[in-house]
């Protein structure tokens, strides 16, 4: 056996890279017999792929211990309100090239970015032109704008769900005591219009404590994401939207958005309305500063033929 063939790191030996072929020749044929034609070739892509890196990277035993360890970690700290898997996900960039994969773009459609780990079923429901906010401590924003399809139709009854973190960076769930705040639906009117009181944005970092804020730090990289405000809307016939709006001069939009979430087309204008400027809606701001954005949502058809 030949030095390159001892030691991890260096290119395998003709005899070595034979005796490789082989074993993954053998793990690809124990799916021969598998009923279900998609469940192979999910089964074989990914078997290629974990051997092509490791014959790739020449991976050492106690790296791949080390791995095992690392994704029991994030197991463990993974409950009902933390989801660490979706954390690493996003922070290795795999949910927004799984985005891009199942959201092709699609004429004048607005763009789909990264689900999070923050999303919460059954969020309460406010009137259009409702504060989403329910006490949650930032500085206000009118959100404002409308749902239409490819052809510009308005889209009437489209549920609209929001959510955000308050100025402190931090969304409802991390706080454990129960409340709900930062997030609500809507639905646009007969008009495809839609409205509402939020927050203004604020740039914040992704649960760091664990074993993905660990890999970040090892590897020299911020957890912060840039400021953003979440959005999924659904409507029959239409392809469902999971988006982000973005901060136009967020400083963070220049150093990186932690999960790659950040697309030009997403980054709106808040802009910043002086104490005493009249609310749309008539609401009293007691002198306050706060902010105005508007987000037209441009939703692909469900099923798009070429």
């Amino acid at each position: 056996m030949t030095t390159s063939e001892r030691h991890p790191g260096h290119a395998p030996g003709e005899r070595q890279a034979a005796v490789e072929e082989d074993l993954l020749d053998r793990v690809l044929d124990s799916f021969s017999d598998c009923s279900d034609p998609r469940l192979r070739e999910l089964m074989e892509g990914a078997v290629r792929h974990l051997h092509a890196f490791i014959r790739e990277v020449r991976l050492r035993e106690e790296e791949w211990k080390y791995a095992i360890d690392f994704l029991t970690a994030v197991g463990h700290i993974t409950d009902d309100t933390r989801q660490e898997f979706i954390l690493l996900s996003d922070t290795l960039g795999v949910s927004m090239q799984t985005i891009a994969v199942n959201n092709e773009a699609y004429r004048n459609a607005t763009e789909a970015t990264v689900f999070g780990p923050f999303f919460v079923d059954d969020a309460p429901e406010v009137a259009l032109g409702g504060d989403i906010s329910a006490g949650a401590v930032g500085e206000p924003a009118w959100i404002e704008g409308t749902v239409t399809d490819t052809d510009g139709r308005p889209v009437p009854g489209a549920r609209i769900e929001v959510w955000e973190c308050d100025e402190d960076g931090l969304y409802d769930v991390q706080y454990g005591d129960g409340r709900t705040a930062g997030r609500a639906c809507l639905y646009s009117d007969d008009d495809g219009g839609f409205r509402f009181w939020g927050l203004t944005p604020v740039p914040y970092p992704i649960p760091h404590d664990g074993p993905v804020g660990k890999m970040l730090s090892a590897v020299g990289r911020s957890p912060v994401r840039a400021a953003h405000l979440h959005f999924m809307v659904t409507a029959p016939g239409l392809r469902t939207l999971v988006t982000h709006i973005f901060v136009e001069g967020d400083p963070q939009l220049d150093i990186g958005d932690s999960v790659f979430g950040v697309k030009e087309s997403l980054v709106k204008t808040f802009r910043r309305q002086s104490p005493g400027t009249p609310a749309p809606d008539g609401r009293q701001l007691d002198d306050r500063e706060w902010t105005r954005a508007r987000f037209d949502i441009v939703l692909a058809p469900e099923e798009i033929t070429t």
